[in-house]
């Protein structure tokens, strides 16, 4: 893909994203359903953080685009290298994760991630932005151009250690609040929810891997 069109995709991407993220994060205080909107607002919720993550790399992208348009490759070399491992270790795992996991998850028993009072406050539109859009959005990405992936250890250790800090965020909103994040999770013991979370990391670096194997796959062992 020529550089300009990329440039052009990149830039309406992250107008996107901002725009979405813009909207969960300005529900009206009156509308939002008390049970839902406490303790951590919608920044507790992975699915509005990845909204933001994805905002972020899509400027870095755009931002990176520029740079080579205009021929400041010094400057670009850098900023290619912090989107390669933006994308690699959290922008598309974490969209593949959120997408499959919340519409899992809503098939089962929606009342576990997204309670019914919801419908009247989420139009279903911004519903399936935060939640649906995300995952074609990560697949065309690796469709559009190649990401140098970095060493599987860096790579795995990084996706770790934000795992760990949203569970712990999670964790430290139940402290304070009583009151879980998800319902799901108040269906489990304190050994089986340690079970869930690591099964989630286990799922989420899965998720990693392919990426990884589409990136190589369609374009190569690219630097």
């Amino acid at each position: 893909m020529e550089i300009s069109t990329l440039a052009t995709y990149h830039c309406l991407a992250f107008v996107w994203y901002f725009f979405v993220a813009y909207s969960i994060t300005h529900i009206r205080t009156e509308e939002r359903p008390s049970e839902v909107f406490l303790y951590g607002g919608q920044w507790k919720y992975l699915t509005v953080l990845n909204l933001v993550l994805q905002a972020v790399f899509y400027g870095v992208s755009f931002l990176a685009d520029v740079l080579r348009l205009v021929k400041k490759l010094r400057c670009a070399k850098c900023v290619i290298s912090s989107r390669d491992l933006l994308f690699s270790v959290l922008a598309f795992p974490v969209a593949t994760f959120v997408s499959i996991s919340f519409w899992t998850l809503y098939t089962y028993n929606r009342e576990l991630v997204y309670p019914k009072s919801l419908d009247g406050v989420i139009p279903l539109w911004l519903n399936h932005a935060m939640h649906t859009a995300v995952l074609p959005f990560a697949l065309l990405e690796i469709l559009a151009l190649p990401h140098h992936y970095p060493a599987k250890k860096k790579g795995l250790v990084l996706l770790g250690f934000v795992a760990f800090l949203y569970i712990s965020w999670v964790l430290w909103i139940y402290s304070v609040t009583g009151e879980w994040v998800y319902p799901l999770f108040a269906l489990f013991s304190p050994s089986g929810l340690a079970a869930f979370f690591a099964g989630s990391l286990a799922v989420i670096i899965s998720f990693y891997n392919f990426g990884e194997f589409l990136n190589r796959m369609i374009w190569g062992q690219s630097e």
